[in-house]
C-alpha cells in the first residue's frame, strides 16, 4: 500500500493559490500595471494551476483562463527582441529572465494537456519560451546561484522542447561543480538563495538529468540548515554573503524541500522541520503548482523525530557555532569576510554581530563590539578557534600605519603621485613606496556556551582607544538595572541588569578584570556604535535598531560578561 495523501495539506495549498488567483479571475480583463515580468509569470502559473486543481475554487474556471491570457499578454509585451525581459536593475539579464522562463515552462507543462480551453494559452507560452531560448543558451551570469537558475531554465526548455544544445549548455555550467562546502552550505551562505533558487534548481536538474548527486547536494544543505532554524521560525542569516545577512528570513520557503525529502527518505528530522515551516499556515501561492508537478509532495509526512536537546553544531566553513537547549538557542559567529578583503562589499559576509541568544520571548538579537581605532569599524573576527566543546575564541588584529617621506628616488618634481587604496583609505600619496610605522590593535573574545546562556571574556589590547559593547534586545521587553540614556538606549556599569519579556528574561553581569572603570552614562562619546568609515564616508550605517544596552570604556581592558537566561519550566 502506498503512502496516503495528506488531504489537509492539499486543501491548504489550493486555498493559498486561490487567495492570489481569485482576485485576478474576478477581473479577468483588467490589465496589470507596474507588475515585473517575474510577477506576471508567477501569476500565469498560479492561475493555470488553480484551473487544473480539483481542490481549487477556480477548477475549470473560464475566468481563470481569461485572467491568465491577460497576464500573459502583459508578459509578452515586456519581452524584448532578444527574448530577454525588460525591467529590474540588471539590464537584459539572462539569469533574471531565467526566473521568468522557469515559471513559464512549468505553466506550459500544466496547460499543455489541459484540453482545448487552454490551447491559446499554451501556444503563447510556447512562443515566449521559444523567443527566449537563444539568449539563455549563450547568456552569462554574475552570481553563484544564477548558474543553477539558468541551468534549470535550460533543462525545463529541454523537458518540453528537446534540444541537445540545451543539455550541452547545462552540462557546461554543471561541470564547474556545485558550490557546496564540506558542511553542505553553498558559497553564498544565504538562506534566501538556498531556499528560493539553488535548492529548487538542483532538484529540477536532478529530475531532468537523472543526477542523484544533485539530490545529495540539496539533502546536505537541508541537513546543515537543521541547526540554523531559530526558535522564532526563522533561519539564521548572520553568516550570509548576500542581502539577507542583515535581515530575518522565515523558514516557510524551505517547506517543499524538507517535505519532499522527508516523504521520499523517511527522515523524521526533516519531517519535524517541514511541520515547523507550515506551523503558521500555508500562504505560498506557488505550492499548488509544485504539488501538481511533483505529486509526491501531497503524500503524508512520516512521523517527526522529537527535537534532540541539548545539541551543538559547529560549521567551521562558515565559522559559526550553535548551542540549543530547552532554555536557550545561542549562536556564535566569527566568519566575516571583511578582515581579509578590508572592505564592505556586496557579496561579502559583513555583519559584525558575533553572538545572539534566544530565551523564549526574550531575545538578544545582536552583540557587537565597537572600537574607535582609525575608524576601521567594529570587531569582526578574522579567526575562530574551537578550544573545547562549546568553547570558542574569536580574534581580530587591526593594523594600520603612519607613512614616512618618500625616498629620494621615488619623488616626483610635479608632486603627482599615484592614487592608491592602502586598505583604510585612498590618496594620491604612493603609499607602497613609503617607509611606514605600523600601529596594531588586537581584540580577543572567548565564548563559553552554556545551557542557560553564555560567558564572554573580552580582551582588548594595543593603544588606548574608546570601545563600546552593544547588546541589542528585541523590542517588547523591559530593561531593569541599567541607566537609561535616551533613544531606546541604556548604560550598564556596575551591578547586573535584566531584560524581561513576560516570564522570560536574560540577565547580564559585567566584571572588569583589568583596566580602567567602565564609562558612566555621561560618556555619550564612548557609549555609541561606530559602523566605520566604509559606511560613514557616504552617510550610511549598519547599526541595529531595538533596545540597546552599552558597556563601554577605554582600552586596554579585560572584562567578563555573563549572559544568563531564565524561563519557566516547560509544562510536561
Amino acid at each position: 500500500m502506498g503512502t496516503p495523501l495528506d488531504h489537509e495539506f492539499v486543501r491548504a495549498v489550493a486555498r493559498a493559490a486561490d487567495r492570489s488567483a481569485a482576485p485576478l479571475a474576478a477581473g479577468p480583463d483588467e490589465e496589470p500595471a507596474g507588475v515585473p515580468h517575474r510577477g506576471l509569470a508567477r501569476r500565469v502559473k498560479t492561475l493555470i494551476a488553480a484551473y487544473r486543481s480539483p481542490d481549487s475554487a477556480l477548477h475549470g474556471s473560464g475566468r481563470a483562463v481569461a485572467a491568465a491570457t491577460t497576464q500573459l499578454r502583459a508578459l509578452r509585451a515586456v519581452q524584448t527582441p532578444s527574448g530577454l525581459f525588460a525591467g529590474g536593475d540588471n539590464v537584459q539579464s539572462p539569469p533574471d529572465s531565467a526566473f521568468t522562463v522557469n515559471d513559464v515552462c512549468d505553466a506550459y507543462v500544466l496547460s499543455a494537456d489541459a484540453g482545448p480551453e487552454l490551447g491559446e494559452v499554451t501556444a503563447v507560452l510556447a512562443e515566449i519560451v521559444g523567443a527566449a531560448t537563444a539568449s539563455l543558451l549563450t547568456g552569462g551570469v554574475h552570481t553563484p546561484n544564477h548558474r543553477w537558475e539558468l541551468s534549470a531554465a535550460l533543462a525545463r526548455l529541454h523537458r518540453s522542447f528537446p534540444d541537445d544544445r540545451l543539455l550541452d549548455r547545462v552540462e557546461e555550467w554543471l561541470a564547474e561543480g556545485v558550490d557546496s562546502d564540506t558542511e553542505g552550505l553553498y558559497s553564498e551562505r544565504s538562506a534566501v538563495y538556498a531556499s528560493i533558487v539553488t535548492n529548487p534548481s538542483l532538484l529540477l536538474l536532478a529530475e531532468v538529468l537523472g543526477r542523484t548527486d544533485l539530490l545529495d547536494a540539496v539533502e546536505r544543505n537541508l541537513a546543515a540548515t537543521l541547526d540554523l532554524v531559530r526558535p522564532d521560525g526563522t533561519v539564521e542569516t548572520v553568516h550570509s554573503r548576500r542581502q539577507d545577512q542583515r535581515l530575518s528570513f522565515a523558514l516557510w520557503p524551505y517547506l517543499p524541500h524538507y517535505r519532499l525529502f522527508a516523504i521520499r527518505t523517511g527522515r523524521g528530522d526533516f519531517a519535524r522541520v517541514a511541520r515547523l515551516a507550515a506551523a503558521d499556515g500555508i500562504d505560498d501561492p506557488d505550492l499548488l503548482a509544485q504539488t501538481l508537478l511533483t505529486p509526491d509532495l501531497c503524500r503524508a509526512l512520516p512521523a517527526p523525530d522529537a527535537e534532540q536537546l541539548p545539541r551543538d553544531r559547529y560549521l567551521p566553513t562558515a565559522r559559526l557555532a550553535a548551542h540549543v537547549s530547552s532554555t536557550t538557542h545561542t549562536v556564535v559567529y566569527g566568519g566575516s569576510d571583511v578582515p581579509e578583503h578590508r572592505r564592505i562589499r556586496s557579496g561579502l559576509a559583513c555583519n559584525p554581530t558575533f553572538l545572539r541568544l534566544f530565551a523564549g520571548a526574550a531575545v538578544l538579537d545582536a552583540v557587537r563590539l565597537s572600537r574607535v581605532f582609525f575608524d576601521l569599524g567594529p570587531f569582526r573576527a578574522a579567526d575562530m578557534e574551537q578550544l573545547a566543546d562549546n568553547r570558542y575564541r574569536l580574534t581580530q588584529t587591526l593594523t594600520t600605519a603612519y607613512y614616512q617621506p618618500l625616498p629620494k628616488d621615488r619623488r616626483r618634481d610635479d608632486g603627482a603621485y599615484r592614487l592608491v587604496d592602502e586598505g583604510r583609505f585612498s590618496a594620491a600619496m604612493a603609499f607602497p613606496d613609503r617607509p611606514q610605522d605600523e600601529v596594531s590593535h588586537t581584540t580577543r573574545v572567548e565564548v563559553d556556551l552554556r545551557d542557560d546562556g553564555a560567558d564572554l571574556r573580552i580582551d582588548i589590547s594595543g593603544p588606548s582607544v574608546p570601545w563600546a559593547l552593544e547588546l541589542t534586545f528585541r523590542p517588547g521587553g523591559v530593561a531593569e538595572g541599567a541607566v537609561p540614556i535616551g533613544d531606546g538606549r541604556w548604560c550598564l556599569t556596575t551591578g547586573p541588569m535584566t531584560y524581561r519579556v513576560g516570564d522570560d528574561e536574560i540577565r547580564v553581569d559585567v566584571d572588569v578584570e583589568a583596566g580602567e572603570p567602565l564609562a558612566g552614562p555621561d560618556r555619550s562619546d564612548v557609549l555609541r556604535y561606530d559602523p566605520g568609515q566604509d559606511y560613514t564616508v557616504v552617510g550610511g550605517t549598519d547599526a541595529t535598531t531595538g533596545n540597546r544596552v552599552y558597556i563601554g570604556g577605554s582600552g586596554p581592558q579585560t572584562l567578563t560578561v555573563a549572559l544568563r537566561a531564565r524561563r519557566p519550566a516547560p509544562v510536561s
